[in-house]
């Protein structure tokens, strides 16, 4: 048996058995209008209480309609959802630090090197020799002996009508260790264009010099060349 909302027009299917020949009260599950529904068939012994429409099964309506005014979104939540962005993979910055972290410390090393290398410099010729030349093109004297002149001075006397030239100074233990004191110093003369005119040698007072100790000097000459302009003092390496 078909019923027809005469409200709202929607359709049920109901067992027909259950609407005597008199009929019976219903109501439309749907807008909740009610009417007076006339049976079909025979009565039947006992009527059954008046049931709302919605209360029997009611199959999906035969006729559905057209469209729907609101369609009903299954994910709402989906609309607002942004669209993946692609992005290139970043490197940690673990592995960056400690990049950086090891080119400062080589950095540091270098320079702490070079210092060392300057500061002593002195201490370094001795032991290595080799290093004096190495300092010079990088225009830093030392003396590869250890053993150096300082305070050199001259000046020019008169004794018994001749002339006398006085060279004086100290000879110094540069080092920071013992050292020998070599046994030849040699004084040399030139010429303004540094053409040597006379040379002579001396022997120091001393053989060994502690830590920064030092020993004067003195030497004389009786006439020397009238064309003398320079004056150089060094230790001889094979004697006079």
């Amino acid at each position: 048996m078909i019923l027809t909302c005469p409200s709202c027009d929607t359709r049920y299917s109901v067992d027909g058995a259950k609407f005597p020949a008199a009929g019976r009260t219903v109501r439309c599950a749907k807008c909740g209008h009610s009417w007076h529904q006339p049976g079909e068939g025979e009565a039947v012994p006992e009527a059954a209480p008046e049931i709302p429409a919605e209360a029997a099964p009611a199959p999906a309506p035969a006729e559905a309609p057209a469209s729907d005014p609101f369609p009903v979104n299954p994910s709402p939540t989906r609309a607002f959802a942004p669209a993946a962005v692609a992005s290139e993979p970043r490197t940690p910055l673990g592995p960056k630090l400690a990049v950086v972290a090891g080119w400062a410390g080589l950095i540091a090393v270098v320079l702490l090197i070079a210092v060392s290398a300057v500061r002593y410099r002195q201490d370094i010729a001795v032991i290595w020799p080799q290093s004096a030349g190495v300092y010079s093109s990088l225009g830093l004297k030392v003396n590869a002996s250890g053993i150096d002149f300082r305070q050199v001075d001259y000046k020019r006397e008169t004794e018994d009508g001749q002339v006398v030239l006085a060279v004086s100074g100290v000879i110094v233990n540069a080092g920071s260790r013992q050292l020998p004191v070599p046994q030849t110093v040699r004084v040399t003369l030139s010429d303004v264009s540094n053409h040597e005119l006379y040379h002579w040698t001396f022997k120091p007072t001393a053989t060994v010099l502690g830590p920064g100790q030092s020993i004067p000097f003195m030497t004389r000459l009786s006439s020397p060349p009238a064309a003398a302009r320079h004056l150089e003092v060094r230790f001889a390496k094979d004697g006079p």
